[in-house]
């Protein structure tokens, strides 16, 4: 499959998931339903392993970062996006993780040594400011509570990148099916105490169809599907060059507001998102 293809595959389902988390939230608390998310996940992945005849086998060595990373994408990186998003707003939360390239590229060049140039460095600016002027032009509104709910998912998206930056030295050696599943496993076992106590406290019979659509496609559509894609792509070219895609998620999820929650178009949003999609190009190119 084509690694752009993938990309913006990806980038699709985690706009929506923005849009999807804050319609939940508003019905289900976030420890419930991050549990419930971990374990459709968990159980697909696993579904999905046995299906595709993958080993499970790891090299002792490897296990450290494995639960490190189990621990980075569900307990800090799911648990606290969804948590974050209920005093949010799903355009907040997208603007937010639109700085992933950021930290990511921070990271990789430390971490993965990855070469930051002057081209990639300015593409990734281009995008960000471009992100920013669609987000902006909607009004954010840091009052006491959105900002609270701003600096939670905020330690989520560096949970997101550190995640993404230490998942490729594994990714390359195991392959993104296998690394995704073992991950997402481990962080489902880490977090399934404090879960199991939630659904007890809070029973799940009175949730309606909507919130059960809106967490299976937290579960299936981006803990399994999402995940995958991404650190597919991770696999194949820099990390960094992944990540700047993340750039179109404010974009791509103010499209689908227009769609559902019939928004207006306005100058500021063409301008911002012919500046994001000129960013990213200008990344790749770097």
């Amino acid at each position: 499959m084509n690694i752009y293809a993938v990309l913006i595959l990806q980038l699709v389902v985690a706009s929506a998931t923005h849009i999807v988390a804050k319609a939940v939230t508003a019905h289900v608390d976030a420890v419930t339903l991050t549990f419930l998310r971990t374990i459709i996940s968990g159980l697909g992945m696993i579904i999905l392993l046995r299906a595709r005849k993958v080993s499970w086998s790891i090299e002792r060595k490897d296990l450290k970062r494995l639960v490190l990373l189990g621990f980075l994408g569900i307990p800090l990186n799911q648990f606290l996006y969804l948590y974050g998003i209920g005093f949010s707003t799903a355009a907040n939360g997208a603007l937010l993780y639109a700085t992933t390239p950021v930290l990511v590229m921070v990271l990789s060049g430390f971490l993965l040594k990855e070469t930051i140039t002057v081209r990639k460095a300015a593409g990734i600016f281009l995008a960000f400011v471009g992100v920013a002027i669609v987000i902006f032009e909607r009004g954010l509104d840091f009052s006491s509570g959105t900002t609270f709910g701003n600096v939670v998912i905020f330690i989520g998206v560096i949970a997101w990148a550190f995640f993404s930056v230490l998942g490729r030295p594994l990714i390359l050696k195991y392959g993104a099916l296998k690394v995704t599943c073992l991950a997402i496993l481990i962080g489902t076992g880490i977090f399934f105490p404090v879960g199991m106590v939630s659904v007890l406290v809070n029973p799940i019979a009175a949730f309606s169809v909507s919130d059960w659509l809106g967490i299976l496609y937290l579960g299936i559509g981006t803990s399994i599907v999402g995940y995958v894609l991404w650190y597919y792509a991770i696999g194949r070219i820099e990390v960094s060059k992944v990540a700047v895609f993340a750039n179109g998620q404010p974009v791509l999820a103010t499209v689908l507001a227009v769609i559902f929650l019939d928004y207006a178009i306005t100058g500021n949003f063409v301008v911002g998102g012919v500046m994001t999609l000129t960013g990213v190009i200008v990344t790749q190119l770097g």
